[in-house]
């Protein structure tokens, strides 16, 4: 297992193919962000772009949130264990028993294993989705709380959750277990399709391990500028 790092952004490179990430990534000269490759750019670029991103000495968050039953995940994960990526992610609901197999799958001969994941509740989803939609009827910060200390039982090491429930996840599964939040915004600016959101700088506040920011940096008329902006506001 790899040691954690406190507070770090991560930088979602939700772009349709392997050219916008090369152009992207132009922009940073020598820097080399923690990199986010989540469904739709590896569905476009596949493994060869994961490969090359590391052996340019890139970090990387692989994003596909494996969802299945346990045996097909594990399969599925000793596959990805040998891409090199520092951070792969599952659905917490898909189970304990998925959760283990895929520990199991994702674990290397030499120990280095990437961390892994869980995806508690995506942050497009509110009270009311989780409720009217999901049929849920317990706060979305219990339900959150429930699924990472499900996580931890299976032996992941950490979650994806929203800023706003940081302080639960620590409550229930103690102040080691990594905390991964998306829903970042500057502030003032859009939501686009999140819900539960949060600036840098609660994310900070709020205890946050790593931030992933993706359109505020991506879509900025100034990249490079946004990032370090990030990395002020959560890092510093």
């Amino acid at each position: 297992m790899q040691e954690k790092k406190k507070r770090e952004v991560i930088i979602a490179c939700d772009f349709q193919d392997a050219s916008g990430v090369y152009g992207f990534l132009a922009l940073f000269g020598n820097e080399r962000p923690f990199l986010k490759i989540g469904m739709e750019l590896f569905y476009a670029a596949g493994p060869d772009l994961v490969r090359d991103l590391k052996s340019r000495g890139y970090r990387i968050f692989l994003d596909l949130k494996l969802h299945d039953i346990p045996n097909t995940v594990k399969k599925a994960m000793a596959v990805l264990s040998g891409y090199g990526t520092d951070i792969c992610n599952v659905h917490a609901a898909g189970g304990i028993d998925m959760m283990k197999a895929a520990r199991e799958g994702l674990s290397r001969p030499d120990g280095r294993d990437p961390l892994l994941i869980a995806v508690t509740q995506l942050t497009s989803i509110d009270q009311r989705r989780l409720k009217d939609e999901l049929l849920i009827d317990r706060p979305v910060s219990d339900v959150v709380s429930e699924y990472a200390f499900n996580a931890k039982s299976a032996g992941l090491d950490g979650v994806v959750c929203s800023p706003l429930e940081v302080s639960a996840v620590r409550e229930r599964c103690g102040g080691s277990f990594v905390t991964v939040t998306p829903g970042i915004r500057f502030s003032g600016g859009p939501e686009g399709d999140q819900q539960r959101v949060t600036t840098p700088r609660a994310a900070k506040e709020l205890g946050s391990d790593y931030i992933v920011v993706g359109r505020p940096i991506t879509s900025s008329d100034d990249p490079l500028g946004a990032y370090r902006r990030c990395v002020e506001e959560f890092e510093n």
